[in-house]
């Protein structure tokens, strides 16, 4: 394939992207009754308030995706060292592609184009341990708010909840311990025979430190507690009468939930909509406000960024041999 079709080709898989982003989320945002919930819940009140508490949110999705871009350039800096703005770029750029691939697995895509094709695997690799880091925070703050909640609204025997207790003191260790230590993943992936060859690719797992993957995890868990606030300033303001506490714990349990759910992020607003009335039914009757809380935070989290992302799509280099522009 010559220059001048790769270029075409390039040019034409980003249109083609950014039309399908568009597609998708005209179509959703139409059909989505949650956000004229929100909008009717907001009526009345004043518009100040609104343009306050909305433009925090909003203000709060950009500090925690540029959080991400921080910890993408760190993690980076072992393989390919990028700028920030490079970082920024690649983050919103893999938003955009996420929101119509299951699992967020355009999110990868989106991100190892910005880098040359030799990198990109190892990159993938890089990334893995950013959302494991991520992941192990929910897994381990989602166990701790289970016992809570098991604790307040379960009508358990003692000796079973003791034991659970247990189980996810253990539950919460292993993850712990194996996420300081994923060099071992590398030596695990080197003791077969058939993984062995592709070792180029992972072997990146063994340069991390725990003094660079304990940098990492602040970098997630700062993530976890802004998205966490974001929830948190919602229920607060529309849903009257819950108790502190119970909001933080429902959170946590909505995103240990969530992570242990496939999903598409274009239609993730149902599924997150059906687990938060399931969980704040234990506290609180309004579940249209509930439902509307998930569905603006969907609105500002995922589809906001995946709109500003189309912009970068344009700057994606499939091609090793071209520069993007």
């Amino acid at each position: 394939m010559t220059g001048r079709q790769k270029k075409i080709l390039s040019i034409f898989i980003k249109v083609a992207i950014v039309i399908f982003a568009f597609w998708f989320i005209y179509h959703k945002l139409v059909a989505n009754k949650n956000l004229h919930d929100f909008s009717t819940l907001i009526t009345g009140i004043p518009q100040v308030e609104i343009i306050t508490v909305i433009g925090i949110v909003v203000l709060l999705m950009f500090v925690n995706w540029f959080l991400e871009a921080g910890k993408w350039k760190y993690l980076m800096s072992h393989i390919e060292p990028i700028s920030f703005y490079r970082a920024i770029e690649s983050v919103f750029c893999g938003l955009t592609l996420a929101i119509f691939t299951p699992n967020r697995l355009g999110e990868y895509g989106g991100r190892v184009f910005f880098l040359s094709p030799r990198r990109r695997i190892v990159g993938i690799v890089a990334m893995s341990v950013g959302s494991i880091g991520q992941l192990v925070l929910t897994n381990v703050f989602g166990a701790i708010a289970a016992c809570f909640f098991l604790y307040r609204f379960v009508p358990i025997d003692r000796v079973v909840f003791i034991a659970l207790v247990f189980f996810a003191i253990i539950f919460c260790l292993f993850f712990l311990v194996f996420y300081f230590n994923i060099r071992w993943l590398n030596g695990i992936l080197l003791s077969f025979q058939f993984t062995r060859k592709y070792k180029k690719f992972y072997s990146i797992l063994a340069r991390y430190r725990k003094r660079e993957l304990f940098k990492v995890i602040t970098y997630c868990f700062a993530r976890y507690l802004i998205f966490s606030s974001q929830y948190f300033i919602l229920f607060v303001w529309l849903v009257p009468g819950l108790h502190y506490a119970d909001i933080v714990m429902m959170i946590c349990l909505l995103f240990l939930v969530q992570s242990a759910l496939p999903s598409l992020d274009l239609f993730d607003v149902g599924i997150r909509s059906v687990t938060a009335v399931e969980l704040f039914k234990h506290v609180t009757d309004q579940h249209v406000a509930v439902i509307a809380c998930t569905a603006s935070i969907w609105l500002i989290n995922i589809i906001i960024p995946a709109i500003l992302g189309t912009y970068f799509v344009f700057k994606l280099n499939f091609f090793g041999s071209l520069k993007s522009n």
